[in-house]
């Protein structure tokens, strides 16, 4: 069925048309979230606004149209995915406001989970939930959804820290709970409502049994249906609706704005991996851990401690540990160094009787704590990659009393076996009983669909019946669990459940199916499919960890989105369908706006970097061979070309005038799809003046120039004139060096702008003519090589480079060469930092940063901002890239007198988007250094 025709009018009325999608290609990409679960909407929206919220639900309760809320779409159980109208939020739901020395914290919906946290750090203090997704999931989903983690257990949850709420009800009033005019407000037009509240409240609290079962329910991890602990807990309306609505997955109302009390966060730490011969003995350690002073135990059987035992850095010792052994990673955390210590003597103290059959004692090594955490965060990806194409990864959340976890364990492994999961897996934070299995799933035939139904029959049996635990303990309800609500609870809980849905949705239009439903197969339906496309992103689970740093997520597609589209036109092309118009709207969405600068394989769980598919399907529609075999047989040639083309602009800017030549451009690039000029373009660079070596006591530094810096000087308004081949020459210099070039520069190229147009077989040639040219210069790799853009540095790194050389990128060269050789002097004016892709990708972020603060005493770095989306001459060609990725740059940086970063062309589009100059690090540190005195004798 259709949306009704008043309310499409009414969400025109609302909603701006750039910000409303009904398109085959947009609502497809919207039609997954985490789970294995897949609906198109009819209408996604994404809203920037209370108001707008308010105009939607107002709409939609009067045409009685279902509605969904998303934020970040991370959600495992299906929660944030509809077949009727989605609602996304947008950019402008990011407004904290902290409290008390950060005691407090009240946010918007749209903040990332890590970000709070990281505004939190200065003061010591964090959010309380702590999910395995806090690096991509939102306040608004965390909330909703009740999500906990590793650390937070059942007391630091955003139920147990919540300090007030503001929320939408489906009827599209407005409640905040910290404003006495709203709270007066709303007791004036809602009070019947209130009152009910706080009758159930008193009917739950005087019926014994069910209020001791709650009470029991909540001892342990448990996101099952409505948190129904906030009638047994509060006496008061408010207070039970405020947290009613905490794990409510949007099927009471919209919550625009949440305050936490926050929670310690202590600086030092330290972890052990205790390998225990059985389950049994390893679960018997977990009660008496629970007693001690640890801020995480998670536990790993022996199929989990398998499943990451060959990769990269992992232990030789996991691979030959028995069948039967059972692991638990603790971690224990303190306020001081002298209080750690005292904590782990006595950790160590309790669990000294229990069998051990591998221990790594307690470090506070990052190197040693860190590879123990990547075994366990390593677990669930690892058996993603190993999947068969086509089927998909599910994880499930269940929790078992503590008390009883060894037989909780023992009876999951029997039901896989007796289910065929030979591949599953357990792992969990073992202090709250809490466990996660992962599996592979197959949903192409009735078989494999009947096979899973009937295994999650018999968990639900075993966790919620026998053992009276959770079948959810932090991933939410959604429509995984709906089916199973009633089975854990009992029916005076599940009418309960009902009648709060009824009463605060009447109309039911708040996610439908979602957490209650009255379809006992709605477990079933709507499956996602997960057709093979391509090698390259078979494995992508569509979790979303990669979209926060995707530049173009929210302009077109993120590469989740760009998977899932690409699947879909293959499994089309395969049944026959036509798919020229998906193709072409695929074409500017999924390849053309795709930066391609693998910052998502930084976050993908399995390491998909969905760049590499953009660029083979570039390399396959590649249609001028002839032309890049030219340029990189004359590619001298082509950069003095482009050394005229910058003189020819430069020309018409003085001729014209900037404005009038910006509005020229930007005429010529909508019509004719010209490069777009803007007043940060360069100036042509001058020709290097290239003397040759001479022998002299200085140690030699071989200095490759990239191709953007022998081309592109400064900008004509630039405040530094300078070129940065004759910058970073006379820094060199400076710190005593003798600087040497290689033979034929002009004619040297990494390769790097063939392989981000599709002609991977020239940039590879480009690629290895410079590696020779490089290793004659270096004397056979005697001398360390300076590479002035860190794109390239990265671009000749990867695919594995000649062991003789020692390439560095600016940053690397500065951190480990110049620092003991120079003395600096820092200024006072604040300088911007852009952290490139490809330093990131160097592992040279924190290194720039640190650089940059013994410049300056002042160090911004703008939040959000990933990946500046210029992405060679997207910057030119597609500039809207550029743009929406830098769109919150002004703001960030308005009261800088300059940036800085390690990218010719980065440079150009930070400047641009910023009011500021950005020039490349070499800039500021000359300007701040002297030559550091050489002690006489």
């Amino acid at each position: 069925m259709s949306l009704p025709i008043p309310f499409l009018a009414e969400a025109e009325r609302l909603i701006p048309r750039e910000r409303r999608f009904d398109d085959p290609l947009s609502t497809l990409a919207f039609g997954t979230d985490a789970s294995f679960y897949r609906l198109i909407p009819k209408l996604v929206v994404r809203v920037e606004s209370e108001e707008e919220v308010i105009g939607l639900l107002k709409a939609a309760h009067a045409h009685q149209v279902p509605v969904t809320f998303r934020a970040a779409g991370t959600s495992l159980s299906g929660q944030a995915i509809s077949d009727s109208v989605l609602i996304v939020l947008g950019d402008n739901w990011n407004g904290r406001e902290i409290r008390a020395d950060g005691q407090q914290i009240r946010l918007q919906p749209g903040v990332i989970g890590a970000q709070a946290n990281a505004w939190l750090a200065p003061f010591g203090r964090k959010i309380g939930p702590d999910p395995a997704s806090i690096n991509a999931c939102k306040i608004g989903g965390i909330v909703a959804n009740n999500a906990s983690g590793m650390c937070c257990g059942t007391a630091q949850n955003s139920y147990q820290t919540l300090a007030g709420i503001r929320l939408v009800l489906a009827d599209g009033t407005v409640l905040d709970t910290e404003d006495p005019a709203s709270v007066a407000a709303f007791q004036q037009s809602h009070g019947a409502l209130l009152e009910r509240l706080a009758e159930l409240g008193r009917e739950t609290r005087a019926n014994t049994e069910l209020a001791a079962k709650i009470r029991h329910k909540y001892r342990l991890k448990n996101t099952t249906g409505l948190a129904l602990n906030a009638l047994v807990d509060y006496d008061q309306p408010l207070d039970i609706l405020s947290h009613l609505m905490v794990g409510s997955e949007g099927i009471l109302g919209f919550i625009s704005a949440v305050t936490y009390n926050t929670v310690p966060d202590h600086p030092h730490k330290a972890s052990a991996l205790i390998v225990f011969p059985t389950v049994e003995s390893c679960c018997q350690a977990v009660p008496v851990l629970k007693r001690q002073p640890v801020s995480a135990v998670e536990l790993l059987d022996r199929r989990a401690l398998r499943s990451v035992e060959n990769m990269q850095g992992m232990p030789e010792w996991v691979k030959h540990l028995s069948a039967g052994a059972c692991a638990l990673l603790v971690e224990s955390r303190a306020a001081t160094r002298s209080l750690l210590h005292e904590q782990l003597a006595q950790i160590n103290a309790a669990i000294a009787e229990f069998p051990v059959e591998k221990q790594v004692d307690f470090s506070e090594d990052p190197a040693v704590y860190n590879q123990l955490w990547r075994i366990r965060k390593d677990t669930f990806p690892a058996v993603g990659a190993v999947r068969q194409t086509g089927t998909t990864v599910i994880i499930e959340d269940v929790t078992f009393p503590v008390e009883q976890l060894a037989e909780g364990v023992n009876r999951l492994l029997a039901l896989f076996d007796r289910h065929g999961y030979d591949e599953a897996i357990i792992f969990g934070h073992a202090l709250e009983g809490n466990l996660h299995f992962v599996f592979t799933q197959g949903f192409d035939s009735p078989e494999q669909v009947q096979r899973y139904s009937a295994f999650m029959d018999e968990v639900a049996q075993l966790v919620a019946v026998e053992y009276g635990g959770s079948l959810k303990a932090e991933h939410g309800t959604g429509r995984n669990m709906a089916p199973f609500v009633e089975l854990e609870w009992g029916q005076d809980a599940y009418r309960l459940m009902w009648q709060i849905k009824e009463l605060l949705d009447p109309a039911g239009i708040l996610n439908p199916d979602v957490q209650l439903s009255r379809d006992p197969r709605i477990h079933l339906k709507h499956l996602k499919p997960l057709p093979a496309a391509d090698q390259l992103v078979d494995r992508c689970i569509e979790c979303g960890f990669c979209e926060p740093v995707c530049p173009s997520r929210g302009l077109t597609l993120s590469p989740r989105q760009r998977i899932v589209i690409w699947r879909d036109i293959q499994a089309r092309k395969r049944a026959g369908l036509d798919t020229a118009q998906l193709e072409r709207d695929y074409q500017y969405q999924g390849i053309d706006t795709c930066a391609a600068t693998g910052l998502c394989a930084q976050r993908c769980p399995v390491n998909i970097n969905t760049g590499d598919l953009v660029r083979k399907l570039r390399a396959g529609a590649a249609s001028h061979q002839g032309s890049a075999d030219w340029l990189a047989g004359h590619f001298a040639t082509a950069l003095k070309g482009a050394r005229l083309t910058l003189l020819a602009a430069d020309g018409a800017r003085r001729l014209l005038g900037a404005p009038l030549l910006g509005k020229a451009s930007r005429w010529l690039h909508q019509r004719a799809g010209l490069p777009l000029w803007t007043p940060a373009m360069p100036q042509a660079a001058k020709p290097l003046q290239i003397s040759p070596p001479i022998a002299d006591e200085r140690p030699r530094v071989v200095y490759l120039a990239a191709c953007v810096s022998r081309a592109m000087g400064p900008a004509a308004g630039d405040a530094e004139l300078v070129s940065l081949l004759d910058k970073t020459r006379a820094l060199l210099e400076k710190a005593g060096y003798q600087v040497v070039f290689p033979d034929n520069l002009d004619n040297l190229c990494c390769g790097q702008p063939f392989a981000s147009k599709g002609y991977p077989a020239q940039a590879d040639a480009k690629r290895q003519e410079l590696i020779d040219a490089l290793l004659k210069a270096s004397r056979g790799g005697l001398d360390p090589i300076y590479c002035d853009t860190s794109p390239c540095t990265l671009r000749l790194l990867q695919d594995g480079l000649d062991p003789r050389l020692q390439l560095h990128d600016p940053v690397k060269f500065i951190r480990t060469q110049l620092l003991d050789k120079l003395d600096f002097e820092p200024q006072e004016q604040p300088v911007a930092v852009h952290v490139t892709c490809s330093t990131q990708h160097l592992g040279e972020a924190q290194g720039l940063i640190d650089i940059v603060r013994r410049c300056t005493t002042q160090v911004v770095i703008p939040e959000g901002i990933h990946c500046c989306g210029f992405a060679g001459d997207k910057g030119f060609t597609t500039p809207e890239l550029n743009g929406h990725a830098l769109r919150s740059l002004k703001d960030a940086v308005q009261h800088c007198t300059e940036g800085v970063s390690t990218s010719r062309t980065c440079e150009i589009g930070l400047s641009s988007h910023s009011g500021i100059d950005y020039h490349g690090l070499v800039y500021l540190v000359d300007r701040v250094t002297r030559p550091r005195a050489r002690p006489l004798g």
